[in-house]
């Protein structure tokens, strides 16, 4: 079988699209899918027949009198023959008069999921069943194709895709908050003869090494954080997608994050109307509104002091925060992020130059001594959505920066060790594939755009 050769509804409007659909009038097509909606007026009955490949469903009439269709409801799985008919004068387009129904897959009568709306929380505990709902089939499409266009970019653009380990001995934030791994829990080293292997929270450290051979890498993969955190922005399994280049400084880094998020935005944007279409109406009213302009509008680029400086006169002002206590090191919240990106700047912002005391040990000491060239990407609705640095290269300044940590030299003495031999200026950046799945879609909790959320103390199977 050519699997090319069977149409899918998806390929019935691209070829609306291109004006071309008038070469399947009068057809003979046949198609799979799953029943989203199912009614008769008399002798007539229709179904709303969707098969995943996009948002919008096929409508298929047939003779109600010829068979015996009561057992078709919605969620049935159907497979349709019939003639393939143009209706401009109707709602849709075009619909197909069917020759022949076959009820392929019964559903029950405990099936959760019914004509009526239903919550997301509600629809989070059955995840094997919401993708069928429209939000979740536009929700999970979208994030493929945002992945994808992922891909076409760094691949374009002459970056190789390296893939880091899961398993690891080296914890790359320092904050320990990693899951610890194990064969036997009495006998924790047998295994890999090491007693602190985790599951990664970042392939930054592992991918390093390759972007000082090949130039441009990137790792894109799945990362875990064993935080003990139950807001709508964390969980304890997501997707990073991590480039880092040589002969690269915080300001490239800056370049290619802009660069990179306004072409898979709005290459996704194209792909997916319908989709986005949809989330603008019943999701966020403003989502493709602040899309348009996160593609054409340049990203500010604010140094860290100044962003202190704008949260001060905002208090001084009469702005209430949480957090007041605007001194140098002052870790942003999410209050602080919220109110620069949408009150301040009214858009995305680079974040430049934090202390260095709250900033990660592998980050570019500045000559200031205080800081050092670390970038976040803040953006309206989300907060921090990347996070990056130049990294240090200098042997003895990063020596000398994990020793005022207290780190565990030896274990990194691999990483180290780069620097000794060959070392580079280069730079790099990690996005949440899910926090970008958000900004694209609108929806506000992290565990709606997870195909199985895995959150702290949430956890279904």
């Amino acid at each position: 079988m050519d699997l090319n050769e069977k149409e899918t509804i998806l390929d019935l409007y691209h070829l609306l699209e291109k004006g071309e659909i008038q070469k399947l009038e009068g057809t003979t097509l046949t198609f799979g899918g799953f029943v989203r909606n199912a009614r008769s007026m008399g002798q007539v009955a229709f179904l709303s027949l969707n098969d995943g490949s996009c948002f919008d469903n096929l409508q298929v009439v047939y003779d109600a009198t010829k068979e015996d269709l009561s057992q078709i409801r919605l969620g049935c799985s159907v497979k349709v023959e019939g003639t393939f008919v143009l209706t401009p004068e109707a709602k849709q387009p075009f619909e197909l008069k069917a020759t022949k129904v076959e009820l392929i897959g019964k559903v029950s009568e405990d099936y959760p999921l019914q004509k009526k709306r239903t919550s997301f929380e509600y629809l989070r505990t059955i995840p094997q069943w919401r993708m069928k709902t429209n939000t979740f089939n536009a929700v999970f499409r979208v994030r493929s194709v945002l992945a994808y266009f992922i891909h076409e970019y760094f691949y374009q653009h002459g970056f190789y895709w390296i893939h880091t380990p899961i398993l690891t001995a080296n914890d790359c934030e320092g904050e320990g908050q990693t899951f610890q791994v194990y064969a036997d829990a009495k006998k924790p080293t047998e295994f890999f003869n090491k007693d602190n292997v985790h599951l990664t929270v970042s392939g930054q450290l592992h991918v390093e090494p390759f972007a000082l051979t090949y130039g441009k890498v990137y790792t894109f993969g799945p990362t875990f954080r064993a935080e003990k955190s139950n807001t709508v922005r964390h969980a304890a399994e997501f997707w990073m997608v991590e480039p880092e280049f040589a002969f690269a400084h915080v300001m490239d880094d800056c370049d290619l994050m802009e660069d990179f998020l306004k072409y898979v935005v709005s290459h996704t944007m194209e792909r997916c109307k319908d989709d986005l279409r949809f989330f603008n109406e019943r999701i966020d009213n403003h989502l493709l509104e602040r899309l348009k302009e996160f593609v054409e509008k340049p990203f500010a680029r604010v140094q860290y002091v100044e962003a202190l400086e704008a949260l001060k006169k905002a208090k001084a002002e009469g702005h209430r925060f949480e957090v007041e206590d605007f001194s140098f090191g002052l870790d942003f919240g999410s209050e602080h992020e919220k109110y620069l990106t949408e009150v301040v700047y009214k858009g995305p912002i680079f974040l430049l130059n934090y202390p260095k005391e709250i900033k990660a040990f592998y980050m570019k000491q500045n000559e200031d001594g205080k800081t050092v060239a670390a970038v976040d990407l803040l953006v309206p609705q989300i907060g921090e959505l990347c996070g990056g640095s130049e990294r240090e290269c200098d042997y003895d300044k990063l020596l000398a920066r994990m020793k005022e940590l207290n780190m565990n030299i030896e274990a990194y003495q691999w990483y180290l060790d780069l620097r000794k031999n060959g070392s580079i200026p280069h730079s790099g950046f990690g996005l949440g594939f899910e926090r970008l799945v958000m900004l694209v879609t609108g929806m506000q909790n992290i565990r709606d755009t997870l195909p199985y959320p895995r959150c702290y103390k949430d956890m279904l199977f």
